[in-house]
């Protein structure tokens, strides 16, 4: 039996996680959560056999989370479950200890897939991400601009290249105006850009937005 740990700040997303797992019969969801925090707590109890782990929590960031599990339980396959495309962390995560990475938007057996292989030891490396990697190896390891972006960062510089206010984007990323403002700041610096229209322009020509 595989004993499963789903960490996602969504209840819907943990519901519908837990009802399709059930339908596995070597799958058993055993612990929830929905911080950072609690994730720990879970990774401290040491009685699951991997972690599906969202990116994005409303305590510390999913890099953040992923380190400190690695940290408890290098040996814990951790199996990242985004809303981010690919594009934006897979390649990134994966060099920093992850298991595999999956975006949310992915068939559901495919994350089944992805369980079975990560329990075994191995990497899970989606049709995207090979080549993603292997467009790396070719290039002599040049990356994009936005993948030197932090988690916070690229969330910032994705809004913002939608359209999104910096005033709505305080309310909804729960940070002060100036916050975002730093972070648009620091945006604008990595990538060597100076305006949000140049923010919308990077994002669709690299299929970060649509």
């Amino acid at each position: 039996m595989i004993r499963i740990a789903i960490v996602d700040d969504h209840a819907i997303v943990r519901a519908g996680l837990r009802q399709f797992f059930g339908d596995q019969i070597d799958f058993q969801v055993v612990a929830e959560a929905a911080t950072g925090r609690e994730a720990m707590e879970i990774v401290r109890k040491g009685e699951v056999d991997v972690i599906l782990l969202d990116i994005s929590m409303p305590d510390q960031s999913g890099v953040d989370a992923l380190a400190a599990i690695k940290a408890r339980a290098p040996e814990l396959p951790v199996l990242i479950l985004s809303g981010f495309p690919e594009t934006h962390y897979a390649t990134t995560l994966l060099r920093q200890g992850a298991s595999g990475y999956l975006n949310k938007d992915c068939d559901p057996e495919e994350i089944v897939r992805a369980i079975r292989t990560v329990v075994r030891g191995r990497k899970y490396i989606s049709a995207g991400v090979a080549e993603q990697l292997a467009n790396g190896l070719s290039s002599g390891g040049d990356r994009p601009m936005h993948e030197s972006l932090s988690e916070r960062e690229l969330q910032v510089f994705l809004r913002l290249a939608k359209g999104e206010t910096i005033g709505h984007m305080a309310d909804s990323m729960s940070l002060s105006v100036k916050t975002v403002s730093t972070y648009r700041t620091r945006v604008m610096e990595k990538m060597n850009l100076a305006s949000n229209s140049d923010l919308t322009y990077y994002a669709l020509k690299n299929g970060l937005i649509q």
